[in-house]
């Protein structure tokens, strides 16, 4: 990589990302194929989409720590190898998915990784059909008419012991200033306790997806994960998917940190009344903001 190096930044990425985006299309033509196999395969589905998958993020996870120099801070518990996990994190940027695919790539379940995605991606061809047959959760945000959707994708997972990591943002946006705004006043008119530097988190969805994954023997844990970064000093601030795409050394002269925290909760664990699992990741969140603020003030005095 050192030749890319004496390229300007913008063209330095095309070079880089080019042959990536030639292998995504490849690979979402394949995953759409797979599509018509579901019905009367779906095992052999399930695990060819996630060989395909593990390759498609394992080259971009290069690109973004090998090639652009990313150090990523890990913290918290050190998570046992291949095991199933509903996954729960807040939402800063377009770059977190690096940092939950950087622990999955190093927990060997990268390829097992279902996201919750917009339904809208699912008439976008190849890449939503490729969604599709992956067993992607694609929701509308809309309870009532998502619970359709979610048996489902739990159904796989339950009946036929899918491996899986299946992970959202419960903050269901991406952080903002604005939102932030927005999330006091709602706690504060709804008597909710209002998260440090994180927007308050929707239950529902959450309470769905342990409520359902318990009865998956194989789904051991929730895995609580916390998202930071910040940029010579100045908490929050974290770069474009362009520049981690571009630029050769984010965790050097551009001054990048990247942090990720994470907890391990055994899902036996958890309360069963769907009013006190809404509690929990309620304190969850609580816990989570007092970390980012032990990251900020951190960041203040560097």
């Amino acid at each position: 990589m050192g030749l890319l190096g004496f390229l300007p930044a913008n063209l330095r990425g095309v070079v880089l990302v080019a042959p990536w985006i030639l292998y995504l299309a490849v690979s979402d033509v394949a995953l759409s194929l797979l599509l018509p196999v579901k019905t009367f395969a779906p095992d052999f589905v399930y695990r060819a989409s996630s060989l395909i998958a593990s390759s498609v993020w394992k080259w971009i996870q290069y690109i973004f720590e090998g090639c652009n120099g990313a150090h990523i801070t890990f913290s918290g518990e050190r998570l046992p190898m291949r095991e199933s996990a509903v996954v729960v994190s807040n939402h800063v940027t377009w770059a977190d998915f690096y940092m939950i695919q950087a622990l999955a790539l190093r927990s060997d379940m990268l390829g097992q990784c279902r996201w919750f995605a917009k339904i809208q991606l699912r008439m976008v061809p190849f890449l939503g059909w490729g969604l599709w047959a992956m067993g992607m959760p694609m929701v509308t945000r809309n309870w009532m008419r998502d619970q359709r959707e979610l048996q489902r994708v739990f159904g796989g997972i339950v009946r036929r012991k899918w491996p899986t990591w299946l992970i959202s943002f419960s903050e269901a946006t991406r952080f903002t200033p604005q939102k932030y705004e927005e999330s006091k006043i709602w706690c504060s008119q709804n008597g909710r306790p209002q998260p440090l530097h994180l927007l308050y988190p929707r239950t529902k969805g959450f309470v769905a997806t342990v409520q359902h994954l318990r009865k998956a023997p194989h789904v051991k844990a929730v895995y609580d994960i916390t998202i930071a970064y910040q940029q010579k000093g100045r908490f929050h601030v974290a770069p474009s998917m362009w520049e981690t795409l571009k630029l050769s050394d984010l965790s050097g002269s551009e001054g990048y940190r990247f942090y990720i925290h994470v907890r391990r909760f055994p899902l036996e664990e958890l309360p069963h009344l769907d009013e006190e699992l809404a509690a929990w990741l309620e304190q969850r969140w609580i816990e989570k903001g007092e970390w980012l603020d032990e990251v900020k003030a951190a960041c203040a005095v560097r």
